[in-house]
């Protein structure tokens, strides 16, 4: 790793970092979990339930940490249940000795995000969620609180991700607009302001249907079940005439970007909010885009990015073509020998508005 240059990790070199040490993991790490540019992560065997989300904090382990907020633990090894409302730490697979000009950041995975499921990445000495120092080494857990589904678990399953890289590889404004003058990073106008702003659509052809809200009194979620539920029985369509929504307080939304996004072969991108808080509301979580995201090298010709979205302490009016969102694009230090929807099991590329993998179409 060491000839590497600045930026994100492509899979062929994750895998570098399996042979040489830098990523270790009981059991090994099996090739299904590297994608084009981040390492999926896995639950281990037991999930602590803890009175509260924490953080290690300066020179403090999380276990350190669980002695003091732990409720009970939870044995996963025959598949458990994680509960609404509650807060869990399960430590992960994966362990890292990264070397000292190495960071990462992590995130929950697209069908993680879509299910309401706040899975986040904390570590030994940590100040902030999902982002973990350079030359970090020790252990990894997820934390995790089911938001608006209670889902049953086993060891192994895959609920957030690790992207790894070198430097500063996020591009600035005017890189990003000369890129897109090359490569049409969206179907449209482009507004680019600290990243691609993506806005979201209430107006869907041929349909008054433009999103889903998450019920409030549902059945239990098996993230090894694909394609099996019925939407109707964990979700209410929500419909408009006239290109506008009123969020409600607490309520938990699936919506769709009007935008089809473009990520090139040689770039990553991270979803962010387009403000910390615009009115009432945000979209919920970030999320990875990979390399060839639809992209047409890859069997892409655009995909909208699916907007999970929580509504705070007020009704709030959305509407159609308000800017929600950005993307902030990152430079790969090299090509990625795999593309997201390329050979791979790729759930949503070409996607429109969509439910997790787990709801029948």
């Amino acid at each position: 790793m060491k000839d590497v240059m600045q930026g994100v990790i492509p899979n062929q070199l994750i895998q570098t970092m399996i042979d040489t040490g830098e990523i270790t993991a009981r059991p090994a790490v099996i090739p299904e979990q590297i994608q084009p540019a981040s390492l999926d992560l896995r639950l281990g065997d037991v999930a602590y339930r803890v009175r509260a989300s924490f953080l290690a904090g300066h020179n403090a382990k999380v276990t350190d940490r669980l002695a003091e907020f732990e409720m009970h633990r939870v044995d996963l090894n025959d598949g458990a249940v994680l509960e609404k409302g509650c807060v869990y730490v399960v430590p992960l697979m994966e362990r890292l000795d990264l070397p000292a000009d190495l960071s990462a950041v992590a995130n929950a995975k697209s069908s993680t995000g879509r299910l309401d499921l706040l899975t986040r990445t904390i570590t030994d000495g940590g100040t902030e969620f999902d982002r973990i120092a350079p030359g970090y080494c020790g252990p990894l857990y997820a934390e995790i609180c089911p938001r608006s589904f209670s889902v049953l678990v086993r060891p192994g399953m895959r609920l957030n991700q690790i992207r790894f890289g070198r430097g500063d590889a996020v591009l600035q404004d005017d890189a990003l607009r000369a890129l897109h003058n090359v490569t049409p990073l969206v179907d449209g106008a482009a507004v680019i302001d600290e990243g691609l702003g993506f806005s979201v659509d209430l107006k869907l052809p041929d349909t008054t249907l433009v999103g889903y809200r998450a019920k409030p009194h549902t059945g239990v979620i098996d993230l090894d079940k694909i394609g099996h539920y019925d939407p109707a029985e964990y979700w209410e369509e929500v419909h408009t005439g006239n290109g506008q929504i009123i969020l409600d307080p607490g309520a938990f939304y699936i919506l769709v970007s009007r935008e089809a996004v473009t990520i090139p072969p040689d770039y990553a991108a991270e979803m962010a909010p387009y403000l910390a808080m615009v009115g009432e509301f945000r979209v919920h979580y970030a999320g990875f885009f990979d390399p060839g995201f639809g992209h047409g090298d890859a069997g892409g010709a655009g995909s909208r990015g699916v907007l999970e979205v929580r509504c705070h302490e007020a009704p709030f009016v959305l509407e159609h073509g308000q800017v929600v969102g950005r993307l902030v694009y990152e430079r790969m230090c090299e090509p990625p020998t795999q593309l997201y929807g390329a050979a791979l099991a790729s759930n949503y590329q070409g996607q429109g508005l969509k439910l997790s993998k787990h709801f029948k179409a």
